[in-house]
């Protein structure tokens, strides 16, 4: 005969279960910050006069990278 020990055990790990079952439902939602929202508010300001920086741009292979030289010049 199994004891309270025994199932205190499986029941314990039984909740522990059901919490990450629980969690991983909740994760499968909407993104928090999509990417076509402004992240400051420069990028809005500059969103308003339609002057987009490029966030990426191709390297010599072709990979994307971050467009640093493009983001950091002073406006023109």
């Amino acid at each position: 005969m199994p004891s309270a020990l025994y199932f205190r055990a499986m029941r314990c790990s039984f909740t522990i279960l059901l919490l990450l079952m629980a969690m991983g439902l909740c994760g499968c939602q909407k993104a928090l910050f999509p990417k076509d929202a402004p992240r400051t508010q420069y990028e809005t300001y500059d969103r308003t006069r339609s002057h987009l920086t490029p966030l990426e741009e191709p390297d010599v292979f072709g990979n994307p990278q971050p467009a640093l030289r493009a983001r950091l010049s002073p406006p023109e």
